[in-house]
């Protein structure tokens, strides 16, 4: 397994794991064989496992304090807090305060069954909450002992300065992939600026880019897929002539188009790990080979042309989702 390292000092796999799917959001699920995926990939020497307190309400976390029972030395344990859900399952909205900053690290610290938390992130800005007091609230946990490294997540780059003038900031986690390049204009200039790692949430386009969806149909009553912008009706069809690209190149190379998917990721640089999630043990082992293709410099073209910014159809979230990014 080849590794990157995050901000100055997190050494981590150069592929991750998301794991929210596993319990929630895209189909049915089976805790048995998420485990199975999970200790694969810790087999593979998969060290990075990214989760949030939002999954499933809980359930994830407590997920994967099964699936890592034994093996925690050599994981890295990356989870979020601040989107808020009730207990029928219901999003109630962002927090950032410090009082609920402490309330909600203790809370995944005692479902993840440990006793730190490698990097904790902010899941969503609150924009009630300056900036300077969540980060306050997250250097004073990291003085307890209580989390090693702090991340954000989807956080404009105004904002990343301000709590990376507070405490350092070890990694900005956004959607990054070839439909998805929105990062490239101010994001990940700052990152860089600062020493900020990046890591590459959805780098598979939610599945579209891994080229398995002919229609949205196919997909389960339960997928959230189902009513997000790019998978509707009109927008599924353009983004599926897209994709097309990358089974054409796929097919020539004698590889998976998934696998041409991240490796352009892997190959935007050094700083960036993407964290794709699966379900199944033949799709980790197949996204995990992508770290052995290699894309020539006119092939990288061919697909940032391709895939250029702003040609994908549809916006990454509904409404209420998109007011929550960049802030």
């Amino acid at each position: 397994m080849q590794n990157r390292v995050l901000g100055q000092k997190l050494h981590v796999s150069a592929i991750g794991l998301g794991c929210m799917g596993m319990s929630e959001f895209y189909g049915p699920t089976s805790d048995l064989e998420s485990i199975r995926v999970i200790q694969r990939a810790l087999d593979f020497g998969v060290n990075f496992l990214d989760t949030a307190d939002m999954y499933g309400n809980g359930h994830n976390e407590r997920l994967i304090a099964r699936a890592v029972q034994g093996r925690r030395e050599s994981v890295i344990l990356a989870t979020k807090f601040g989107n808020m859900r009730g207990e029928r399952g219901e999003f109630l909205g962002v927090n950032g305060k410090p009082e609920y900053v402490r309330k909600a690290c203790d809370e995944s610290l005692k479902r993840l069954g440990i006793e730190v938390i490698d990097l904790y992130y902010q899941h969503r800005v609150d924009p009630g909450t300056p900036i300077e007091e969540t980060i306050g609230a997250l250097s004073e946990l990291v003085k307890a002992g209580k989390i090693r490294y702090l991340g954000l997540s989807e956080a404009s780059a105004k904002t990343l300065r301000a709590a990376h003038r507070i405490h350092p900031v070890t990694a900005l986690q956004s959607e990054f992939s070839l439909w998805t390049r929105e990062v490239e204009e101010d994001i990940l200039p700052t990152c860089r600026e600062l020493g900020i790692g990046f890591v590459a949430y959805s780098p598979l386009g939610r599945g579209m880019l891994a080229g398995r969806f002919q229609d949205n149909e196919s997909l389960s009553e339960s997928d959230w897929r189902r009513n997000h912008p790019r998978f509707q009706t009109g927008n599924f069809e353009k983004n599926l002539e897209l994709v097309k690209n990358l089974h054409e190149m796929a097919k020539k190379k004698g590889v998976k188009p998934s696998q041409i998917a991240l490796a352009w990721v892997l190959a935007q640089g050094e700083d960036i790990v993407p964290i794709p999630g699966t379900k199944q043990i033949p799709y980790l082992e197949e996204n995990l080979e992508s770290l052995q293709v290699a894309l020539a410099t006119d092939e990288l073209e061919f697909l940032n042309q391709v895939f250029r910014p702003g040609v994908t159809a549809g916006e990454r979230y509904h409404p209420q989702g998109m007011k929550t990014l960049d802030r």
